[in-house]
């Protein structure tokens, strides 16, 4: 406004009469630089130490942290994590629950390793050359520096919690599995299911990573496509065989001779590993004479199939088969049972084989064999797949008879001949998980031989490991498994007392059960162990000279020596401590030997509950659950399936009764967050340039149960809902400048404009309220930032601006106005706090409000007054700003076309023709309320000039110049007879309010 607008005719400046906004409160946030000091505040007023203590008697809301890896920098999916389970624990704080926040972490395995193993080689070292004690005491160190960074990382978040030990005392602070005190729980729990005879020892086919050689379970690996060979390779038939009862009746049929069943693989590498032929006695087979092939010009190369040999394969696959083999004419000689047969190894009586294939390859009955695709036969190789190790020992023969030819380092052995060292995935150097020299070499061998009758190329669904991220092979080693399916006492397999505790535990979204069930319904026993040095270790003792497979069924008195010990000088003492201080009297310690495998990091995090919530007495160590899990949704497999395995094995219920899942973070087009693609978002960087309050406000407005999107563009429309609710806070605070509770007024004395947003905040406290309970954050910031932009900015407070800076202050309707915008000030900082902690802080302490706490963050959800809903009153305002939008779109074309500057200039004529829709506005301004200098409303017909809305039938404006003079201080048109002959130039109700306001300013 011009700086003589608000100036009288007789020289008189109103300025300093209206009532203009005042705060401290910035229009500017300068998050980056104002949020650390907030933190360091909170750290002064001891915050959470604060909560604790204040809340100790209100009932528990039990929240357990899924602990993240101590290794690098936090991302931006740890961070959205982490901002997501701290809004789950603010929120219920605040609705009335006593709420602890214990932060822990994954201190154990292979990447941190790995990195202490880059470590030793930087100084001259490899592992070999550092002791088992000095490389566990590295990977301690690294662990705890990184625990370090990211606790400040975390805490940068404004992530709210027990983040440091309090006077030593291990039962405070944050939980890390690398603690003595943790690593003894866990080999207490370990131990619990080792002695209700859960656990046992086999030579299973398991996913092993040649490049980390360890072994790995499910939960650590995935899955990428990638590119493999396929072979067609030809067995021989024996010409007669008496091995494994095969009777002379069963024995090779005349004409058979010479003849060949065709398998088909898509690993090369497990034809030296053969020990047997699948066939399934459902599939119609037949013999098939080679007629004719492609010749060696039409190809570019030598096909592999000779005419006139003879091969065996399923009916339903020859075409597929032979045209693989580049056979342009074949034809069917007779059916073929192939029950009882024995075939030859391809490499038998191999020169280079040395007699080492020289055995009898049997043909094995199996339902996994399909004609969907291949030939009908599965090759067998039982140490390198699992329905091919079940047919193997479903035949009858033992584990024992199972060939081990290929090492820890996927490598075969020094006794295969030929290949012995080959490799066949690549552990290192730039072609690291590629394939190795293994495939292609078994390819020459077959083709030297005469066996290879086709090959191609496919994709292929393959297994990786996660860390590696290179393929992953099945071994057959000696690993330690819990079993999924052994009976206890009540005749329940540790399989249905997890599927029980699925079906009683709440899942959001709902899809998360059927996920998580579909897994344990269909996993394999738990495979435990691992071959690595940093972990928590199987405390076993095996038969040292005998069957190792023997455990030492361990007493009591052995296993509190073995926790003590633990407890005493962590996992490195296992290692360190003599037999015989373990074992103690009564035992031969000759006899028996410690197992030196390591447990699965997913058994030490599936143990947390027991050492984190139950030891601290936080809920009962029998029965006990935690109210709330909440991880990515690849923890279905991961940390969410290992936690109830556990507490299903040592208690027999689940540890939590609801579970919740967030989406991956993919950029604006939905892809995967790259390196390579440059579409990564560093948290770290957004709390540089725009704040971490932002961050928590893009978290909160996103459908967290979906992937969630990021780009620069979203953030900045972040941006933009921040500067709404931030102008929200900040036009509140300065129209409360001065204000005090002695200006309230009666409900029932209330404008009906206040009587509306007092409703409006009842429904908005209901729906806020409902939605934290149910971790629907989005709906939450969705109807508040609707609510501040619509509501309050364009509706309220857009009207009651007049009222605010023009009516004297003793009005009762400036005073109602006030005392609404208090409530509305104190309910959005509750409301929001859980979401955007800083900026409602900042605004709480910037306001009369301080005085109720030392922060926003002590105090709890109010409840609403019951009288403060009125449904009735809600349809009435409906009706009204209706009304008020068709007049608002004539008065938009008005200024547009620079009929007019300010609304104040008009004096429109409202047509209604709905009595009920006129009748709305009795008792009502209309002209306050279109923000006009008059108004006038009728039921008469309206022209046809008149402005009109398509969606808002029956309501017509003809917008008009108001009359009279412009008041000097309101800029309201108004009739200069109806002035005060003191104030002839302002209207009287300002004339009221400037003789109140010399009268208080002398």
């Amino acid at each position: 406004m011009a700086d003589t607008d608000n100036t009288s005719e007789g020289g008189r400046d109103y300025r300093e009469t209206l009532f203009l906004p005042k705060t401290e409160f910035p229009m500017r946030a300068g998050l980056p630089k104002a949020e650390p000091q907030w933190i360091e505040k909170w750290d002064e007023l001891k915050l959470y130490e604060r909560l604790r203590e204040e809340s100790k008697d209100r009932p528990k809301f039990v929240y357990h942290d899924g602990p993240p890896y101590a290794n690098g920098d936090i991302h931006l999916g740890t961070a959205m994590n982490k901002i997501l389970k701290d809004i789950v624990c603010r929120s219920h704080q605040m609705s009335g629950y006593d709420v602890g926040f214990i932060p822990g972490w994954d201190c154990h395995g292979l990447p941190i390793e790995w990195k202490v193993e880059e470590q030793f080689r930087a100084k001259g070292k490899t592992k070999e050359q550092v002791t088992g004690s000095e490389f566990r005491a590295a990977c301690r160190e690294y662990a705890a520096h990184w625990i370090d960074v990211q606790r400040e990382q975390f805490r940068r978040l404004g992530v709210n919690a027990e983040w440091y030990e309090k006077d030593g005392d291990p039962n405070t602070g944050p939980y890390l599995t690398m603690r003595f005190e943790s690593e003894a729980k866990i080999v207490s729990e370990f131990l619990t299911i080792a002695m209700s005879g859960l656990l046992y020892r086999g030579a299973k086919p398991i996913m092993w990573s040649p490049v980390e050689q360890t072994a790995l379970a499910e939960a650590e690996v995935e899955y990428h496509d990638r590119k493999a060979t396929t072979i067609w390779v030809k067995f021989p038939i024996n010409e007669f065989s008496a091995a494994y009862d095969i009777k002379p009746s069963m024995s090779v049929p005349e004409g058979f001779s010479g003849v060949s069943v065709v398998i088909w693989t898509t690993t090369p590498w497990t034809i030296p590993a053969n020990q047997a032929v699948s066939f399934n006695p459902k599939i119609s087979y037949g013999l098939y004479e080679v007629k004719a092939v492609m010749s060696e010009e039409e190809l570019g190369f030598k096909p592999f199939a000779v005419v006139g040999e003879k091969l065996v394969v399923a009916d339903n696959l020859a075409a597929d088969v032979f045209g693989a083999a580049k056979v342009s004419e074949y034809a069917r000689v007779s059916d073929v049972d192939p029950t009882g047969w024995t075939l030859k190894h391809p490499f038998n009586g191999a020169e280079f084989g040395e007699g080492f294939w020289d055995h009898e390859v049997p043909m094995l009955a199996g339902d996994h064999v399909t004609d969907d695709a291949g030939t009908g036969f599965v090759h067998t190789a039982p140490a390198h797949g699992d329905d091919d190790y079940i047919v193997f020992l479903g035949s009858g023969r033992t584990a024992k008879e199972i060939r081990d030819i290929v090492d820890p380092e996927g490598a075969y052995r020094p006794d295969v001949p030929r290949f012995a060292g080959l490799d066949i995935i690549r552990t290192s150097g730039k072609k690291r998980g590629q394939d190795g020299k293994a495939g292609p070499e078994v390819l020459k061998a077959l083709t030297e031989v005469g066996a290879l009758l086709g090959r191609g190329m496919t994709t292929l669904r393959d297994a990786h490991s996660w860390r590696s991220k290179a393929p992953v092979i099945r071994r057959a080693t000696p690993q330690w498994f819990i079993a999924m399916d052994k009976a206890d006492r009540d005749g329940k397999t540790l399989r249905d007392k997890a599927l029980a505790g699925i079906d009683q535990t709440d899942f959001v979204p709902a899809v998360g059960r059927n996920r998580i069930r579909s897994m344990v319904e269909g996993r394999p026993d738990w495979l435990i162990s691992r071959q690595r040095n940093w972990g928590v270790p199987l405390t076993l003792f095996v038969n040292a000279d005998g069957e190792p497979h023997t455990v030492l069924p361990q007493a009591s008195e052995i296993n509190d020596r073995i926790l003590e010990t633990i407890r005493n000088g962590g996992v490195d003492a296992w290692f360190t401590a003599e037999k015989a201080d373990l074992l103690g009297p009564g035992v031969n310690v000759h006899e028996w030997e410690k197992v030196t495998d390591v447990l699965d990091v997913w058994f030490d995090s599936g143990t947390t509950h027991a050492f984190t919530l139950r030891e601290r007495g936080i809920i009962d160590d029998a029965t006990g659950q935690a109210d709330v899990y909440l991880e990515g949704s690849d923890q279905h497999r991961g940390w969410f399936q290992s936690s109830l395995l556990e507490s299903c094995a040592t208690r027999g219920i689940a540890p939590y009764k609801t579970v919740v899942t967030h989406g991956f973070i993919v950029d604006g087009e939905g892809r995967k967050m790259s390196k390579s693609i440059g579409n990564t978002v560093n948290p770290l960087d957004v709390a540089q340039k725009n704040g971490i309050e932002i961050l928590r406000l893009w978290t909160a407005t996103s459908d967290f149960t979906e992937d969630l999107r990021i780009s620069d563009e979203i953030l900045k429309a972040n941006v933009e809902s921040y500067r709404r609710l931030r102008n929200t806070f900040r036009y509140l605070l300065g129209a409360l400048d001065g204000y005090s509770e002695d200006e309230n007024v009666p409900l029932e004395e209330m404008p009906g404009l206040e009587r509306w947003v007092l409703h409006r905040i009842s429904e908005l406290d209901v729906l806020v309220k409902s939605a934290y309970e149910k971790f629907d954050y989005k709906r939450i910031m969705s109807a508040l930032i609707n609510f501040c932009g619509v509501d309050l900015s364009a509706v309220y407070f857009d009207i009651r601006k007049d009222a605010l800076y023009c009516d004297p202050i003793s009005s009762t309707r400036r005073r109602a106005n006030r005392m609404v915008m208090n409530e509305l000030l104190k309910r959005l900082c509750l409301w929001l706090a859980p979401v955007m902690p800083f900026t409602t802080e900042e605004a709480f302490q910037t306001s009369h409000l301080a005085g109720m706490s030392d922060s926003v963050h002590l105090l709890t959800f109010e409840d609403v007054p019951a009288d403060w809903k009125n449904d009735e009153l809600a349809e009435k305002w409906a009706k009204i700003f209706k009304v008020r939008r068709v007049v608002t779109g004539a008065l938009e074309i008005e200024r547009r076309e620079k009929r007019i500057g300010s609304s104040l200039e008009a004096a429109p004529v409202v047509h209604i023709e709905d009595a009920e829709l006129l009748g709305a506005f009795d008792g009502e301004d209309a002209a306050d309320l279109f923000i006009t200098s008059k108004a006038i409303l009728t039921d008469a017909p309206a022209p046809g000039v008149a402005f009109r809305m398509e969606d808002v039938p029956g309501v017509a404006v003809v917008p008009g110049m108001a009359e009279g003079r412009k008041c000097a201080r309101s800029w309201k048109y108004f009739d200069p007879a109806e002035a005060l002959d003191d104030f002839p130039d302002i209207t009287p109700r300002d004339a009221a309010a400037v003789m109140e306001w010399d009268q208080s300013n002398g």
